[in-house]
């Protein structure tokens, strides 16, 4: 990688059908991730990368995030053991997102909750109109207890 990490951000034809990698990080200098399973493809969380993050990650091949509410570099799984290999990296059309195929090390859990994935509840409105959320759609993995402690 260059001192710039990513080139320039270019025309519509060159970010639409381009070789250059010019993400368009947010006001906040971050850029969404969404993760999937690199087999099953199930959706497994989303993430925000600033440029130090997306760099760290397609050097490493292991997922790098910064945390908005900390306001730090998070390697997933750095605390939990359950590290996102990544297989694959693709871009969105504009380069306003990013998408990581990944294989989860450890206990294969995503969420520090205990779920596989962070998406274990659906969003239900009622007969009567109430926005509500289901139970979760699977059982948890692991108690995070164990993993992280109490709080």
């Amino acid at each position: 990688m260059t001192d710039t990490l990513f080139a320039e951000r270019g025309s519509k034809a060159e970010l639409e059908t381009g070789h250059k990698l010019s993400p368009k990080f947010d006001k906040d200098g971050l850029i969404a991730a969404v993760v999937t399973d690199a087999v099953t493809g199930d959706l497994l969380m989303v993430g925000y990368m600033n440029a130090e993050a997306l760099k760290r990650t397609i050097e490493t091949g292991e997922a790098w995030y910064w945390s908005r509410s900390r306001q730090e570099y998070w390697k997933k799984g750095g605390t939990s053991g359950q590290v996102q290999k990544v297989s694959e990296i693709l871009t969105d059309c504009d380069q306003d997102a990013i998408w990581l195929k990944v294989t989860v090390e450890g206990n294969g859990a995503t969420c520090h909750v205990g779920y596989k994935s962070c998406f274990y509840r659906k969003v239900e409105l009622s007969d009567a109109g109430e926005i509500t959320l289901s139970d979760p759609t699977s059982d948890r993995v692991y108690d995070p207890k164990d993993v992280y402690g109490t709080k």
